[in-house]
Parts: C-alpha cells; sequence; structure tokens
C-alpha cells in the first residue's frame, strides 16, 4: 500500500476513496513533449499509482521554451529518462513503465495491449497519432487526445470536447477526416483550441519520426493543455 500522507490535500477534496481510485489506476502518457511532460507530471502528483510513459525523442535547446524535461543542463538526454527521474522524486512509490522508444504503428499495438485504464495521446506526429486513436477506439481504452497546441497564445480558447465538436483546429481537421474514412465520427475525446492558428509560424521539418511540419510555441499553452488532459483523465476515473 503506498504512502499517501503527501497525498493529504487531494483526500480532502475527492475523498479516500477516490484517491484510491487513482491509487489503484493504470495512465499511460505517449509522448513527452510540451503537453505530455505536463499531463505526467499532474497526474502522478495527482496520486495515479501506475503509470506507463513513452517517448524516444531526447531534449533540444528549442524544447526549453514550454517542455519539463528541457533544461540547459539536459540536453541531448533521453526525455523518457528524465521524466522518470522527476516523476520517482514526486512519488517514489510510483510504479512507472518508461518505454524509452519513438511511436511506430508497431510500437503502438504492444503498448495497447497493456491495457491501462486510461490513456493521454500527446503523440506530435500524424501517422502514429492516427494509429494509437484508432486501435484505442478499437480494443475500448479510455483515452484523450491532444490536439494542436502551437501557433497559439490564448490558454482561455481551450476545450475538452468530442472530435465531431471541434473547430479552428487544423490538426483536429485532418484527424477527423482520417478517421471518417475508418467509419468513426465521434466517440474520441480531445483537447483542442478553438483559437485560429498563427500560419506565419508554421515551420517545415526534415519529415522524421514522421513529422513534417510544426507551428512556434509559447510557453504556456502546451502546458494548459496537458493540465486539460489531465483533469480528463482524473474527472473520469473518479466517476
Amino acid at each position: 500500500m503506498q504512502e499517501t500522507a503527501w497525498l493529504s490535500r487531494t483526500e480532502v477534496l475527492i475523498g479516500k476513496e477516490n484517491l484510491n481510485k487513482l491509487i489503484n489506476s493504470h495512465v499511460m502518457v505517449l509522448g513527452l513533449g510540451g503537453v505530455g511532460s505536463f499531463a505526467a507530471e499532474f497526474l502522478c502528483r495527482g496520486g495515479v499509482g501506475e503509470m506507463t510513459i513513452i517517448d524516444g525523442d531526447v531534449v533540444d535547446p528549442s524544447n526549453r521554451n514550454r517542455q519539463l524535461p528541457a533544461l540547459a543542463t539536459t540536453h541531448g538526454q533521453s526525455k523518457a529518462t528524465l521524466m522518470a527521474e522527476r516523476l520517482y522524486a514526486i512519488n517514489p512509490e510510483l510504479k512507472l513503465h518508461v518505454i524509452n522508444d519513438f511511436m511506430s504503428p508497431e510500437r503502438i499495438e504492444s503498448l495497447i495491449n497493456m491495457n491501462p485504464d486510461y490513456a493521454v495521446d500527446a503523440i506530435d506526429s500524424i501517422t502514429p497519432k492516427l494509429s494509437f486513436i484508432r486501435q484505442a477506439y478499437a480494443k475500448r481504452i479510455r483515452f484523450v487526445s491532444s490536439m494542436g497546441a502551437g501557433g497559439k497564445v490564448d490558454p482561455t480558447k481551450l476545450e475538452v470536447v468530442d472530435i465531431s465538436q471541434t473547430y479552428n483546429c487544423p490538426l483536429a481537421q485532418h484527424i477527423r477526416k482520417k478517421l471518417k474514412k475508418h467509419k468513426i465520427y465521434k466517440g474520441v475525446k480531445v483537447v483542442f483550441s478553438s483559437e485560429l492558428p498563427d500560419k506565419n509560424s508554421l515551420i517545415y521539418t526534415d519529415g522524421s519520426n514522421y513529422k513534417k511540419s510544426a507551428y512556434g510555441t509559447m510557453s504556456y499553452i502546451p502546458a494548459t493543455f496537458g493540465a486539460a488532459a489531465a483533469s480528463a483523465v482524473i474527472r473520469d476515473l473518479i466517476k
């Protein structure tokens, strides 16, 4: 049984029974960039007792404006390893599975087979993101998916809705279009922003790891996406 004194303020808010639900839950976080790193930390601090974190990337200097593991002293280090150290420092009794790998469609199948109680999709590349959504949907795994956080500056525009209710988000629009080809029209919970992205901040990348482009980002926007995702997970787990 985990020591829970450090969660006393959480217990005051949600009660012992609900806290125990969180302690006995397994949540998976796919992607540990700006959204996923904050979601993982908020879930850990919220009392989730078992977690799986996945990311094959290392810290780049450009990550420092928005990602928890990115510091001037951590350039070139594994994001998954750095986040694991951080989560263990918060809760030494956390049951943590650390997967230092990129999210290929093949890897995602093995992750889905771990059958978590809930998952956070913070994958920032289209192909593996679609693969995860389709497989999790088919296996009835509960999950929340982060839509586009780049090119935006207003955190008050965030919402947690079904993907069928999204608008003004190019990523959500693209995902909806792809999902319709597989007869998936709704039933996918997402965090999205109704703020139109700044098209002038769009940059093109080398296409590695299924990623061909990205928007400029502001420090606090990915964090608020991560907070909204963690909130959706925790509130669903204690229903």
